[in-house]
């Protein structure tokens, strides 16, 4: 019987089973080959994939997809704050944002929230239409997804005014440990991805795994594809980091993936440099990420 369990054990972490909460699948850059992008997601080890709609044209196609591959791709519908202003200028589209957010495909609201390292939307703008997509979350009682970058205090202050009580998950962190502990200590999810390859700060997200300051029942994984190409060669990567890479996450890695375009099937890599970052098996983290996502936004098995 040991012999048994023990070749399960193998296949089990030859095939880490992982689900990824974002990958921007509707991007034109996977116009050609999507089939074989999402079957090598499969073949890797990654069970689900989450679409993301960052604007009224995204989410409606990331809802068109999930009809093509059903059990395999969900979506979400959101507005991302670069897109803001989109809906002030063409306000009709707000109710086809609507009728896509209450599809049952569509497992989240967002990425939503506020952006202020570039200015595509004015502050303003942002706030307004962050706010409206916060009440529909509300109402449709679906979780809600943040995009946060240098705007922590703003999108707080507003969380705050909303209180809303289903699921709320920071997606791509990018930020520092002291601005995960805010989120972490409201229970909100934290999403990670191949960004920490590029993280050399003393303060950020590396820095918070090491530390074991974020608990794994918290955690979540993406790719962001086409963007966020884990770079495992990275010379800042620590080479315990680097070691704990298996030969079959970097076949996907190398083989199928660029930093003009990431795939889904970069995940397991991912996976596996957190864990090490966490000092845990990558198993272990494969396994509570994958469950996280399921029960958060109600994937089907």
């Amino acid at each position: 019987m040991a012999n048994i369990h023990d070749d399960e054990m193998k296949h089990c972490y030859e095939n880490l089973i992982v689900v990824d909460v974002g990958a921007n699948l509707t991007n034109k850059k996977y116009i050609r080959d999507l089939d074989s992008v999402i079957q090598r997601a499969k073949d890797s080890g990654v069970q689900k994939i989450m679409v993301p709609g960052t604007s009224v044209k995204s989410s409606k196609e990331a809802l068109r997809l999930t009809r093509i591959y059903p059990g395999i791709i969900y979506s979400t519908a959101g507005i991302h704050p670069h897109d803001s202003k989109s809906i002030i200028e063409e306000p009709n589209t707000w109710h086809d944002f609507q009728m896509m957010a209450n599809a049952p495909e569509c497992v989240a609201i967002g990425p939503c929230g506020l952006d202020y390292q570039r200015d595509f939307s004015e502050p303003c703008t942002q706030k307004e239409i962050f706010e409206r997509q916060l009440k529909l979350a509300c109402e449709l009682q679906k979780p809600i997804l943040i995009h946060e970058r240098s705007a922590q205090e703003d999108v707080l202050e507003i969380l705050t005014k909303f209180q809303p009580a289903q699921p709320i998950i920071v997606r791509g962190f990018m930020g520092t440990t002291d601005e995960a502990l805010k989120y972490l200590e409201r229970d909100y999810y934290i999403s990670l991805t191949g960004y920490l390859c590029k993280d050399k700060s003393d303060t950020g997200v590396r820095k918070l795994l090491e530390d074991g300051r974020l608990p794994m029942e918290r955690l979540l994984v993406e790719t962001d594809s086409p963007f966020m190409y884990p770079n495992t060669r990275a010379s800042k990567l620590p080479q315990h980091v680097k070691g704990g890479l298996t030969e079959r996450s970097l076949l996907y890695l190398h083989r199928y993936c660029t930093f003009q375009r990431n795939e889904p099937c970069s995940l397991p890599a991912i996976v596996e440099m957190i864990a090490a970052f966490m000092n845990k098996q990558p198993e272990d983290v494969a396994l509570a990420t994958a469950f996280n996502a399921l029960k958060l936004f109600g994937l089907s098995q």
